[in-house]
């Protein structure tokens, strides 16, 4: 067998171990630089509301997408994938598409945990790697420490000899400049493509194998229905071609190519042909899926199935069943839920949908909180009314333990909190691994702990550092359950009957409690209106309005000093949640509430509980 190699075409793998600024800026440069754009910030713009979605006030990369430059006669396709590891999936199948791995770090904070997460991945896949060092420009840029921080990460992750020694850029890609040297400025990027070149091998082929072309991610059009992402590992793929449809139960089904689409910049253009090491937009096989193969129909050998991670994380998602369901969305009913939750099966390999003993509930397993809020958000703004579980990690039994996931837990804290932190997470069992000065005044934490002790974490660790403290945690393995972890210590406030709340019904509370719904709200019995200082849960009349009397008062009487009541995102609402608690999510609002509504009905239950334990 004869292996040749293809020295126009070049896959290079883009990690996106970076925050939104960073990836655009040098993506800018990128395209100015070695496209024929007449307009390079209109399609980034464009390109920044293709593949990003919001959360919150930020904006996050959470899916993989790839552009392509020419650097003379060579394309060289760049897939930039998420850096953060609850979207690993999306690293894990993009990893299936390249030749080698740009690994880009901050000059100042260094690798992070996400950054361990896709560089493991990269290293058991056998990727060369290019170290990119970016915002030299910062005044705080550490280049030398950075670089031996990842050194030390290449040697923890048992990085062999020649992945070690890796070739290093200095990048300002705000500037649009690169380096090989620190002390001397760049005036372009160049730098950066020649090292991509010269380091990231060309993609090797047979030139005698049959067609295969393997399916690694799914985007669709309103005109043409489904459209496969692929990479071609051998042949020549055609614009009508018939090819063999391997599906990923080991069946056989013939199938024929509609239009071949390849990447230009931030375009896309049609083709005729397409060969080995391209990665291509296929229309024509509407229900083809991820990780399978399209290859010759006289001799059909499918690619190995795309494989990722198990799922760590659980979470209950339904229909809306609150007395206000149908208020504020348009999709209210378990089919449009179940239809949903399997169209998201489609192109997230990282996902799965159980079904539960409720018909009109699912059990959907993820790698992480934000992974899960995401999904729910989106569904959220296209009209969907949910209730949505508490999350909880899933167990795994190794050699008859019970096992649990655990996290590698980095945070950047100013000094004056370390005792703070460290507390919250002694309390939660954490295993702290070192603790280093990290700039003037900050102080850096590295922890291994159980995934469900991150559970909630959030809120607390910014509430204890003023807002100030930066935290990052990647999966890091299973271990032996290390047993019972401390709840929340507080209850809830709920409301009894369906009304308005009024501010004569907050005034009376606001004293003994923290209110999260204001005046005028609308709430409903088993409706959860404010926090309790003690741990059992309180049951009130928020709708009471004030008795009118014959008594005269003078209008200082009648003003009513109102607290703003406390506020929850989404994320902040999944982890804030107890055990006999969910969240109702309409376009409109984000509720919390009890799972059973009726107050009879929960004090039965808890009674019950209590006779038990006793």
């Amino acid at each position: 067998m004869r292996m040749t190699p293809l020295p126009s075409k070049i896959s290079a793998y883009f990690a996106g171990i970076f925050c939104l600024r960073n990836h655009c800026d040098l993506l800018e440069g990128v395209v100015r630089e070695y496209s024929a754009l007449v307009d390079a910030n209109a399609l980034l713009a464009m390109y920044r509301a293709a593949v990003e979605r919001p959360f919150g006030f930020l904006y996050i990369a959470i899916l993989a997408k790839n552009t392509a430059v020419h650097r003379g006669d060579v394309k060289i396709n760049i897939v930039d994938t998420p850096g953060h590891a609850d979207f690993g999936g999306e690293v894990e199948r993009a990893l299936n598409m390249v030749d080698g791995v740009i690994l880009l770090v901050d000059a100042a904070e260094g690798p992070r945990p996400q950054t361990r997460f896709v560089l493991r991945k990269a290293l058991e896949a056998g990727l060369s790697v290019v170290l990119v060092v970016n915002k030299i420009d910062r005044s705080d840029a550490r280049l030398t420490e950075v670089v031996d921080e990842t050194y030390e990460l290449f040697l923890d992750l048992e990085a062999t000899e020649g992945q070690i020694d890796f070739p290093i850029v200095y990048v300002d890609a705000r500037a649009g400049t690169a380096t090989l040297d620190p002390d001397q400025p760049g005036t372009d990027l160049s730098p950066f493509f020649d090292v991509v070149l010269s380091h990231v091998p060309p993609p090797i082929y047979d030139a005698e194998a049959p067609l295969r072309v393997h399916v690694t991610n799914l985007d669709s059009s309103p005109y043409i229905g489904r459209i496969a992402v692929c990479r071609v590992a051998s042949g020549t793929l055609r614009q009508g071609a018939a090819v063999a449809w391997c599906r990923t139960d080991g069946s056989f089904h013939p199938a024929r190519i509609g239009t071949i689409t390849v990447t230009e910049a931030l375009g896309q253009i049609d083709v005729e042909t397409a060969g080995p090491g391209e990665i291509i937009y296929v229309s024509g096989i509407e229900n083809v899926t991820i990780g399978e193969t399209l290859a010759d129909p006289e001799n059909p050998q499918p690619l190995p199935v795309i494989t990722v991670d198990e799922p760590t994380l659980t979470m209950a998602i339904g229909v809306n069943t609150s007395p206000m369901a149908g208020v504020a969305g348009d999709k209210l009913t378990a089919r449009q839920v179940k239809d949903r939750l399997d169209a998201e099966l489609v192109g997230n390999v990282s996902l799965k949908v159980q079904s539960t003993e409720r018909p009109d509930t699912w059990e959907v397993q993820g790698r992480g909180e934000l992974q899960l809020a995401v999904l729910v958000e989106t569904m959220r703004r296209e009209g969907f009314e949910l209730t949505v579980g508490k999350p909880a990690v899933l167990f795994r039994e190794v050699d008859g333990t019970l096992h649990e996931p655990t996290e590698r837990l980095s945070i950047d804290v100013p000094d004056e909190y370390v005792g703070a932190v460290t507390q919250l997470l002694g309390e939660r069992k954490a295993r702290m691994e070192d603790m280093a000065n990290h700039g003037p005044g900050w102080v850096r934490l590295n922890y291994v702990v159980a995934a469900r002790a991150l559970i909630g974490f959030r809120t607390e660790f910014l509430t204890e550092t003023r807002g100030t403290g930066l935290l990052h945690h990647v999966f890091e393995g299973w271990e032996p359950w290390i047993g019972e972890l401390r709840a929340r210590q507080s209850g809830s406030v709920v409301a009894a009957r369906l009304g308005v709340a009024t501010p004569n019904a907050i005034t009376s509370h606001k004293e003994r409690t923290t209110q999260i719904v204001g005046p005028t709200e609308e709430v409903y019995g088993g409706m959860i209106v404010g926090e309790n200082p003690r741990p059992e849960d309180m049951d009130v009349n928020i709708c009471r309005e004030k008795k009118l009397t014959t008594v005269r008062a003078s209008a200082s009487d009648d003003t009513i000093r109102i607290t703003p009541p406390r506020r929850f995102s989404l994320e902040q609402a999944l982890e804030y949640i107890a055990e006999d608690e969910c969240v109702e999510v309409t376009p409109a609002a984000v509720r919390l509430r009890k799972v059973e509504l009726d107050s009879g009905a929960r004090a039965r239950t808890a009674k019950k509980f209590k006779h038990t334990q006793a």
